[in-house]
């Protein structure tokens, strides 16, 4: 029997009189989009793009427990006082610095959120360091914060803790640069409007340049190398009337009592503040935030003035997702405060360690009327 055999020379894209299409344009072009909408998501997994993306990190309660029950503050060699309520320490997580890579559907998402941040990489970080380099600078600032936090906290509450003003280094363009060396100990200081004064603590030293207008000759006694000299410098301006003598001290402090800290995988100098106020509230009778749960943010120097943090949006909105009801920010982030606060929180806006003591006894006792907030700009 023979066969014949039907030879189709119409190609398979094109629709025969009797035969379906194999393959349409419709079908190619979705085939390529989806191998090109493949590519790009594989570019967005493990490509890192220039930004670092700022989003609310964990908060700690500074008169809390550890998981495994220790405290994280411990008071060696003084009564502490039962607490209640909790003072937590916010922070940010950054990622997009060196060793911390982020990637573009990190970055997307950033954008959309509502409580995360994008920046550029270089504003986060400094490009030239390594992650061990930045690590190791983190620590070294978590590690000056507790000692100026203890060093505030006790002074707030009128201890004696004599310190020796050591310095580390001076401003590059700073007043003292070229005339104090690196080793040199502060001994005292004196002015044509006051008599010598002994600098036996940072506070002491802080007392004298805060009244002692921009653009004075300061006579400093300095021991260096174990000998005595004088160095005379002429000041700059502090920005609020007072001066500046350009130098970044190391302080050697002899502390009536040991304080300790158990804190870890949270470095920069921003805890100081609710550090300060876990040891005034361990250290006096009576919960200092009457039971509630306040957070915040701020350095600390040694004489207890509050300075500016990093990423304070975030560290709000991580305050009200831990449970806080009342915030404690820097007097100089308001612009950043201002218009930026979540619902359901308050923010007192500090600059001392004093008027955040001031703060939470106004909260423990409900008296928060006339507490300072942010002005707006």
């Amino acid at each position: 029997m023979a066969v014949l055999l039907r030879r189709d020379r119409t190609p398979p894209w094109q629709a025969s009189d009797d035969d379906r299409p194999l393959l349409s344009p419709r079908t190619v072009t979705a085939a390529i989009a989806g191998a090109v909408t493949f590519v790009l998501a594989l570019v967005m997994l493990f490509v890192s793009p220039p930004y670092a993306v700022q989003s609310p990190g964990p908060t700690v309660d500074t008169i809390g427990e550890l998981e495994e029950g220790s405290p994280l503050i411990t008071v060696e060699g003084a009564e502490t006082y039962p607490t209640e309520g909790e003072l937590l320490l916010t922070t940010v997580s950054t990622r997009g610095g060196p060793g911390f890579p982020v990637t573009a559907a990190q970055v997307i998402g950033g954008w959309l959120s509502g409580t995360t941040t994008v920046v550029p990489r270089e504003v986060a970080f400094d490009p030239e360091q390594t992650r061990e380099e930045v690590q190791e600078e983190s620590t070294l600032q978590m590690s000056s914060s507790q000692t100026n936090a203890t060093v505030a906290a006790l002074t707030e509450l009128g201890e004696d803790v004599p310190t020796e003003l050591r310095v580390a280094g001076t401003a590059p363009h700073g007043a003292s640069h070229g005339l104090l060396e690196t080793g040199d100990l502060l001994v005292s200081i004196s002015t044509a409007e006051t008599t010598r004064t002994e600098l036996t603590s940072f506070a002491v030293l802080s007392e004298v340049l805060a009244a002692t207008p921009p653009g004075s000759a300061v006579t400093l006694g300095v021991d260096r190398a174990g000998e005595g000299t004088e160095v005379e410098v002429v000041t700059d301006d502090d920005g609020d009337g007072g001066s500046l003598l350009g130098v970044m001290i190391a302080p050697e402090v002899d502390l009536p009592f040991d304080v300790e800290f158990a804190i870890e995988n949270i470095g920069g100098p921003s805890a100081g503040l609710m550090l300060a106020l876990g040891i005034v509230d361990l250290l006096t009778p009576g919960p200092l935030t009457g039971g509630e749960v306040v957070a915040g943010t701020g350095t600390v120097d040694l004489a207890g003035d509050v300075g500016p943090i990093g990423g304070i949006q975030q560290k709000m909105a991580g305050a009200v997702r831990d449970g806080a009801d009342w915030f404690l920010a820097p007097v100089e982030n308001c612009d950043e405060v201002v218009g930026s606060i979540p619902d359901g929180l308050e923010v007192i806006a500090v600059d001392t360690v004093g008027e955040a003591v001031t703060a939470l006894e106004g909260v423990a006792q409900g008296s928060t009327e006339g507490l300072p907030r942010c002005p707006a700009p």
